[in-house]
């Protein structure tokens, strides 16, 4: 179904929001800007953002808060200023999109912890198995309850110990003998994306739980969220070494590639290179190691694309989902597998198929009691019945076989 209304006046309404969330008392002021009822506005939203017009004014209003906290802002006036209809239900709104509460985001950098309020019903079982499911990866590592991530921060590499216990996941910095305020919230919005906190699977698992044969989807699952990549180049690349390749053979090259150029973090662990160390490379660099010729140029392309600011990569989370998919089905070595995935685990979109993908067509089979495995475009048929939730529907499909994705 199509956007009706142009997509370039959407997204500039929807920019005007998250510039000024403040002058947008509710939902009906938006649907007045656009001129369309509550209805169409929904309709609009979803298909544009792949989420709900309540949680687009929540985030919306979270962010704003988190500008004016960075320049020294108090939290009671923030609150009014972004929108809150009190300070108090601001508070509420921001602990659940941070796991912190304003002050306590506002004095991240003070230490080199912090401490996330998990949601209820968190499972943190399937997220670190996904994070860390190369056992031998150089960039990260889960031991002991524990997931240790390598990551390139203000320009300087860090390690980020997760541990999570019955509702908190307790954060800390490693390796900067004083993280700093820059460091340590990019740290956290590391740890949220990490984590599957940036979305909240409950309208999925609410909407499945009403028809029994798609229910029994998240059986035993419930609590369940898609962890992110800890940013959208590291799930570019995942999706670039991954295509036409096993899974062993792609964390292979997953590591002679974060080996190459990545950044020592100590511990043993390397941080993943940034789009510029990959832009450094000949693409001979790459087919030296077992790399296909193809295969090293659409890496080195793109992270050159990217370091030129041709490709605006980490702003694409912000844009309208036709045109993310779009931009990304343009950029020489993504087709649409790829352009979905990174949609899914490296920009946060909520509605995704990887249409093609061999681990989806199986569990689709198996789910449905199929006589054979669908191909691409029956995959998308079948995947409709979880719409408007099919990126999360995707990851329950792809845990139902008992493999980490």
């Amino acid at each position: 179904m199509g956007l009706g209304l142009g997509l370039g006046r959407v997204e500039g309404a929807v920019a005007e929001l998250r510039t000024n969330p403040g002058q947008f008392a509710d939902a009906g002021d938006l649907a007045r800007v656009l001129s369309v009822g509550r209805r169409e506005l929904d309709r609009l939203v979803r298909t544009a953002y792949h989420t709900s017009v309540t949680a687009l004014f929540e985030r919306a209003r979270v962010e704003a808060a988190q500008r004016a906290l960075a320049e020294g802002a108090r939290w009671h006036d923030t609150a009014e200023h972004v929108g809150f209809t009190s300070s108090a239900a601001g508070e509420a709104v921001f602990r659940r999109w941070t796991g912190l509460l304003p002050q306590e985001w506002a004095r991240l950098g003070e230490r080199a912890d912090f401490v996330l309020r998990l949601p209820r019903g968190f499972r943190s079982g399937p997220i670190f198995r996904v994070q860390a499911r190369d056992a031998d990866s150089i960039s990260e590592r889960s031991a002991g309850g524990t997931l240790i991530k390598a990551l390139n921060l203000g320009g300087r590499p860090v390690r980020l110990a997760i541990r999570v216990t019955r509702d908190r996941a307790h954060c800390e910095i490693q390796g900067r003998p004083r993280a700093g305020r820059r460091v340590a919230r990019a740290a956290h919005t590391a740890a949220l994306r990490l984590l599957g906190m940036t979305q909240d699977p409950t309208p999925f698992e609410r909407q499945v739980s009403r028809r029994r044969r798609l229910g029994r989807l998240v059986d035993g699952r419930s609590g369940t969220r898609i962890p992110q990549t800890a940013d959208p180049f590291e799930g570019l690349i995942w999706c670039l070494v991954g295509q036409q390749v096993n899974l062993a053979f792609a964390y292979r090259l997953r590591r002679v590639l974060v080996g190459r150029v990545g950044t020592p973090a100590g511990d043993g662990l390397v941080a993943h290179p940034t789009a510029r160390q990959v832009a450094s490379l000949d693409v001979a660099d790459l087919t030296r190691a077992q790399f296909s010729r193809r295969k090293a140029e659409y890496v080195v392309e793109t992270a050159r694309a990217i370091d030129a600011g041709r490709l605006p990569l980490d702003a694409l989370s912000q844009r309208p989902a036709p045109i993310v998919e779009q931009t990304l089905l343009d950029v020489r070595g993504i087709g649409p597998w790829s352009a979905n995935y990174l949609m899914m685990r490296g920009l946060g979109f909520a509605d995704c198929v990887p249409a093609g993908d061999s681990g989806l067509s199986a569990a689709l089979q198996r789910f449905f009691s199929l006589a054979e495995r669908p191909d691409a475009a029956a995959q998308r048929e079948l995947m409709e019945a979880f719409a408007p939730y099919r990126s999360l529907a995707t990851f329950h499909l792809w845990l139902s076989l008992g493999d980490a994705p």
